[in-house]
């Protein structure tokens, strides 16, 4: 009996889905039939994905095969969650700027995915530090600024001392750092 190659078949059919564009949405959906999936973007903040990240794609990855199946037109992008704390303690602890960290842990994350086979529609890919993207979150945030919707106030916050940053509640744990395990005051 013939060995089954797994990792052949894959490829193979992985190719004829981008040949195809198996996966991309229309450009103009019929309003009746529009779905939008979405899944938490990665932070492209380490040397690869770990378990937990197909752990949650398999769920959309299903409900989008399976609404296509049902007639329906399905946007469901990939995108990197790339600004912030996680992408510059990667770049510190790497030595290198963060914007070479961030297109370097890009683009292995996408070949991790792609090899996944995930049926995201790669046409529609965003990335949070590019600026054709942030321009558009910094308009928002000016015009809920000058519509008072967004404010600046004093309040205390949790500080960390080695990190040099103010820190979500979620971000410390039984009151330290939970990234470099410092001690967390309160400002």
């Amino acid at each position: 009996m013939p060995k089954y190659d797994t990792q052949a078949v894959e490829r193979r059919w992985q190719k004829e889905w981008e040949k195809k564009k198996a996966f991309r949405a229309p450009e103009t959906p019929d309003l009746q039939k529009k779905r939008y999936v979405l899944d938490m973007f990665p932070y492209p903040s380490s040397a690869g994905l770990h378990v937990g990240h197909p752990e949650g794609y398999t769920a959309t990855d299903i409900l989008s095969r399976y609404l296509r199946l049902r007639g329906f037109d399905v946007l469901h992008p990939m995108g990197w969650d790339a600004f912030g704390l996680p992408a510059e303690n990667f770049a510190i602890k790497s030595g290198k700027h963060p914007q070479e960290t961030t297109k370097e842990s890009i683009e292995n994350f996408k070949r991790q995915i792609q090899s996944l086979g995930f049926s995201y529609d790669s046409s529609r890919e965003l990335n949070t530090s590019d600026p054709a993207y942030y321009k558009w979150t910094q308009w928002l945030f000016e015009v809920l600024y000058r519509r008072g919707l967004a404010y600046k106030k004093m309040a205390p916050v949790n500080w960390c001392p080695n990190d040099q940053t103010v820190l979500a509640n979620e971000q410390v744990v039984d009151g330290v750092c939970e990234r470099c395990g410092t001690t967390v005051v309160q400002k």
